[in-house]
């Protein structure tokens, strides 16, 4: 019974969006030609940025552990100090200074879910080179009108130091790209 109640538990935090797995052995090098997926490229300023976190997730944790007294006391201790889940995702505006690229208002509600390996808890406000895609990818986000930010499978997102190596890059590309 205890190795049947250990399978199903996992396979419940597979389902209901663990913690940032960092499911990556190593974060392979921004890609800034992948640059060509974004619908919008802005240099601009982070404002009230913060964390939404998947209430229901952490719901779905406590039922299970509430249903689940013979779970093994490793599995209980582990879900219990879960603090972080992968449908946890950021929010936040983007004071727009410039458009690179794509058509941008003053100001862009944007929704980012760095699933792999976590959402920071602050962010500085930049400036930074920002490049975005259409609709919001964070689940459960109460906002899908916003913009995401573009960011690779086990890669940094394209939230760039305004003066980086890599942002002047990605403004080469976009100079060099027909519109």
């Amino acid at each position: 019974m205890r190795r049947y109640l250990y399978a199903v538990a996992l396979s419940l935090l597979a389902v209901m969006g663990t913690a940032p797995a960092h499911a990556c052995r190593m974060r392979p090098a921004l890609d800034v030609g992948d640059i060509k997926y974004a619908s919008v490229v802005v240099i601009g300023r982070v404002s009230h940025y913060e964390i939404v976190l998947d209430q229901a997730a952490r719901q779905r944790r406590q039922d299970l552990l509430a249903r689940s007294p013979d779970m093994s006391p490793a599995l209980r201790k582990l879900l219990s100090e879960q603090t972080a889940f992968g449908s946890d995702y950021a929010r936040f505006d983007v004071r727009v200074d410039t458009v690179l690229a794509g058509r941008a208002s003053k100001t862009l509600s944007v929704t980012w879910n760095n699933s792999t390996f976590g959402e920071p808890d602050k962010m500085p406000e930049g400036p930074f080179l920002i490049a975005l895609l259409p609709g919001a990818t964070g689940l459960g986000s109460e906002k899908p009108k916003s913009l995401t930010v573009l960011q690779s499978p086990c890669s940094l997102p394209f939230i760039l130091e305004k003066a980086s190596a890599e942002a002047d890059a990605v403004r080469s590309i976009l100079r060099t790209t027909p519109k």
